[in-house]
């Protein structure tokens, strides 16, 4: 579902993220990791081309398009309907005087799912809310009357009303309680086993890496630093930047992986 090869992102000159590879099929979940800064989100970004100041180099095939040479058109019949973008504050990203339900509904328009027809729209957006186990209710409300977690869950049924076929998410639970966030994985697990999704998570939270990813890009200062099964990424890191990043998690009262 996502294959990126020599991927490297400029700005003004400067490396900012340099990806040799990375690739994630149906049903799997990478992680990329690192501490603010590290270019991880920039990668994640540069995967539906949404870094457009920026100089970039290398092969991105999402859904099977070729994103660096793909026309404004084509991003845009991807962006959405099969690739989904969820951010770490949805709730800004949606219209403060819009209901869920009517931002839920022109959204499918847009993308031409539910046939055009209000009964159609309906029942798919039913659907979706309650595969993320929220109340249809949630659909009459305006995003400030929800929680945090709430509209995490919001987002990722969207992606689910869209048909999305991966969904990129960038710190997903980091604004939220442990509750939420414990609510938040389950649901992108669940959706991982039961629909088949690709899921690339950025995080600096190795706790959550370590209860869903199957495989670990450490990043560090734009480069990779280290790569490969989460189990044995987060057991027996090799590069002393792990290493550190472990030893800060296990540092914490409380903390575990």
């Amino acid at each position: 579902m996502i294959e990126v090869r020599d991927l490297r992102v400029r700005y003004g000159g400067r490396l900012v993220a340099d990806v040799p590879e990375l690739d994630v099929g149906a049903g799997e979940c990478v992680a990329i990791v690192g501490e603010s800064g590290s270019g991880k989100s920039t990668t994640l970004l540069s995967l539906l081309g949404l870094t457009p100041d920026a100089e970039i180099s290398g092969q991105v095939r999402v859904c099977g398009v070729e994103v660096l040479t793909a026309s404004p058109r084509r991003l845009r019949e991807i962006r959405g309907a099969r690739v989904a973008l969820v951010m770490q504050s949805p709730q800004a990203a949606l219209s403060p005087a819009t209901r869920l339900g009517v931002l839920m509904r022109r959204a499918l328009k847009l993308h031409g799912v539910g046939n055009g027809s209000a009964k159609g729209s309906a029942e798919i957006m039913a659907e979706a809310v309650a595969a993320v186990m929220l109340d249809p209710e949630i659909l009459t409300r305006y995003p400030h009357e929800v929680s945090g977690g709430q509209a995490q869950r919001f987002a990722l049924a969207l992606a689910i009303a869209l048909g999305a076929e991966v969904i990129l998410a960038d710190e997903p639970t980091s604004a939220l309680d442990v509750t939420v966030q414990a609510e938040v994985v389950g649901v992108l697990r669940r959706l991982r086993a039961e629909r088949g999704l690709a899921l690339l998570l950025v995080s600096h939270d190795l706790a959550l890496v370590s209860t869903i990813a199957d495989r670990v890009l450490v990043m560090k200062d734009g480069a990779v630093v280290e790569s490969g099964p989460a189990a044995r990424v987060l057991a027996e890191p090799r590069h002393p930047y792990t290493r550190e990043l472990l030893e800060a998690v296990l540092s914490v009262p409380g903390a575990s992986l």
